[in-house]
């Protein structure tokens, strides 16, 4: 079983950045492909990069060369360097495995890009 908790969204202008953190807790994290998925108002939660356990990386189209994800193994936590933010890129933010595993879902993380 693992739980995560998201953090560091916030309100930002266009062309901006953020750093996401995904912590987690419970035993084998670091055998999971974790992944950084996204859910705009209306719309389908959507895969946006994902790292697996030996931290290949993959990305949307939509964020390629704009974000970058990472873990750190040690300390059970998976981040996500946003920039050069745009106002599509407002969400609530989530990490998961990937696949997703239903019963892991979080809180999530509210980004806001606006000027």
């Amino acid at each position: 079983q693992v739980q995560f908790v998201e953090s560091g969204g916030g309100l930002v202008q266009p062309g901006g950045s953020l750093r996401l953190s995904c912590a987690a807790s419970g035993t084998a994290y670091t055998i999971y492909d974790i992944g950084w998925y996204r859910q705009a108002h209306g719309k389908q939660r959507e895969l946006v990069a994902s790292i697996t356990s030996g931290s290949t990386t993959n990305y949307a189209d939509s964020v390629q060369g704009r974000f970058t994800i990472s873990r750190d193994g040690t300390k059970n936590t998976a981040f996500l360097q946003m920039n050069n933010l745009k106002p599509e890129d407002t969400a609530v933010y989530y990490c998961n495995t990937r696949p997703p595993t239903r019963t892991y879902w979080g809180q999530g993380t509210q980004v806001t890009v606006s000027s």
